[in-house]
């Protein structure tokens, strides 16, 4: 069934109460509808591989090229919901899967993280050249949406002019202070799941790389900051998880963003301190390609709407694809 509307005004769902209900609800009671996706491996070029999950659409239509969260995978509950988006509309989609979040681990000595633009690049050089006669939108959650922002920022005015639009949903502009918010009250549910699902993939690359960095300061790590201290930093090239997070966050990009794009967040993501939003806020104001709704309520990647527990809508992605395919206009009109 489709989730085309009208109305523009997130209300959240009272039968999902709270941010946590919010963040939690599709992880655990979203179904994932069988949409016709194919993957394909692609061979990079510092010898390792990146893995796409693809849906097929008529003959220059919109492509969306997604990008998912920490820890994301092709059965995440936003990426079906953004394919189904992209189906009912007539568009294509691929999704780009980070090194290491695949089925099978990456060759190469190194992970992915919340700055690293350069297989994003890679990747829709490629869709450009594969399919000129299609016009390009671009979309993330969470890290994935961190990643895109950098990466347009990045790019600025040198973007191709056939990415027509970008959206992205609850995005921890600001990479230290999420991290450090994250690791408080009952957002630590969720640092300690991810700090769990991290260290093992770090421990079996370390098998692989012996020396890549120090298992003991892995041992010792009891949150995301912690990891990142220990191995996202010394692996890629920073001197610790400050400086990290200092190059990374996208807070430090969106001002030079040169194509239309949407940044959706909720004011009580359990990710993101609220006075992040406030300085993205504050810089938006000189910058007119970007457009902000930042609702009161919505939890992280969740957004859960509708009156009743058997009829939910998803307004993130409902949301994010409407403003896209108005930066389309009549390219990105459904093909029947």
């Amino acid at each position: 069934m489709s989730n085309r509307r009208s109305e523009y005004i997130y209300h959240p769902a009272w039968w999902v109460p709270g941010p946590h209900g919010q963040t939690l609800w599709g992880k655990f009671f979203r179904p994932r509808p069988a949409l016709p996706i194919r993957a394909e491996r692609w061979q990079t070029p510092d010898g390792d591989f990146i893995d796409l999950h693809r849906l097929g659409g008529p003959h220059g239509a919109p492509r969306l090229l997604f990008l998912h969260g920490l820890e994301g995978t092709v059965r995440s509950h936003y990426v079906s919901g953004f394919f189904e988006q992209a189906k009912d509309r007539g568009w294509a989609a691929d999704l780009l899967i980070f090194r290491g979040c695949g089925d099978e681990p990456n060759r190469a000595p190194r992970f992915y993280h919340s700055g690293e633009t350069s297989d994003l690049a890679f990747v829709l050089d490629r869709i450009l050249n594969e399919h000129s006669d299609s016009p390009v939108v671009l979309a993330g959650v969470s890290l994935g949406g961190n990643v895109l922002l950098k990466f347009l920022g990045e790019q600025g005015s040198a973007l191709s002019n056939r990415i027509r639009a970008a959206a992205a949903v609850s995005v921890p502009f600001d990479l230290e202070r999420g991290c450090r918010f994250i690791s408080t009250g009952f957002s630590r549910i969720y640092d300690r799941h991810f700090l769990n699902t991290l260290r093992v993939k770090a421990l079996a690359k370390l098998d692989r790389y012996p020396g890549l960095f120090d298992p003991a300061q892995l041992e010792r790590a009891e949150s995301i900051y912690d990891f990142d201290d220990a191995v996202t930093a010394p692996v890629h090239g920073f001197a610790d998880a400050h400086d990290y997070y200092h190059k990374s966050s996208s807070v430090r990009w969106i001002d030079r963003v040169s194509v239309p794009t949407l940044l959706l967040s909720a004011i009580d993501d359990p990710f993101l301190p609220a006075e992040v939003l406030d300085e993205v806020r504050s810089i938006a104001r000189d910058n007119s390609h970007l457009t902000l709704e930042f609702t009161a309520h919505g939890g992280h990647v969740g957004f859960v709407g509708g009156r009743w527990p058997w009829r939910p809508f998803y307004y993130a992605e409902w949301r994010a694809c409407e403003f896209l395919a108005a930066a389309l206009g009549a390219d990105g009109t459904a093909r029947p």
